[in-house]
């Protein structure tokens, strides 16, 4: 088998089963914590030490990177690339989960956020660079990203800010707001990459 059609199968085999886990174990993980205690939800298959938790908050993960490796040998890229690529992001996961277990440290989040600020507008600026270039070529790919990257924006904020809130004293007692509007961020800021890289990928046909 080529390296072409190897890397097509961990393609589909990461992505089925990143959407498996992270669609049909949520939906059938949900209702269940949604109802029950921690107690109650330890005795039954979706127990927090138990196999299929652990599978269902480390599925999609997974999949993400099988399917990353996948396409990096379908299109071409060495097997070295792929391999950094793999261990790069497994050692950044391996990290931040450590750090997940640390006794919090508010201020991290304000550095995030920063780091999170300054990363967005020098993106900013070189798509502006970019699309300068373009000179009289389509540009909706290119404009379809900016706007991708501001919904990505405005969902990353809004997740720091309802990430930090238990470590505020103002915020002791209070209900945390609902974070449907992250979701919404998300799934939009997605959508117009996708756009982007169809809209692309019909430019170049």
């Amino acid at each position: 088998m080529t390296k072409q059609k190897i890397g097509l199968v961990l393609f589909w085999i990461g992505a089925i089963w990143a959407i498996l886990w992270g669609v049909i174990g949520g939906f059938s993980a949900s209702p269940v914590m949604k109802s029950l205690t921690m107690a109650e939800l330890n005795q039954t298959i979706w127990a927090t030490n138990g196999p299929l938790f652990n599978l269902y908050g480390l599925g999609p993960i997974l999949g993400a990177l099988v399917a990353g490796i996948g396409l990096l040998l379908y299109s071409g890229a060495k097997r070295s690339t792929a391999w950094k690529f793999g261990i790069g992001i497994v050692l950044a996961f391996v990290i931040a989960t450590w750090m997940q277990f640390m006794r919090p440290f508010p201020p991290l989040f304000g550095i995030g956020g920063t780091l999170i600020l300054l990363f967005f507008t020098g993106v900013l600026w070189l798509w502006a660079k970019e699309r300068m270039a373009l000179k009289g070529s389509p540009t909706a790919a290119t404009d379809f990203k900016l706007v991708g990257y501001v919904f990505m924006l405005m969902a990353a904020w809004s997740t720091c800010g309802l990430g930090s809130q238990p470590y505020f004293k103002a915020w002791e007692g209070q209900t945390p707001y609902n974070p449907i509007n992250i979701m919404i961020f998300l799934v939009l800021g997605w959508l117009f990459l996708f756009l982007s890289h169809y809209k692309s990928r019909k430019q170049q046909v």
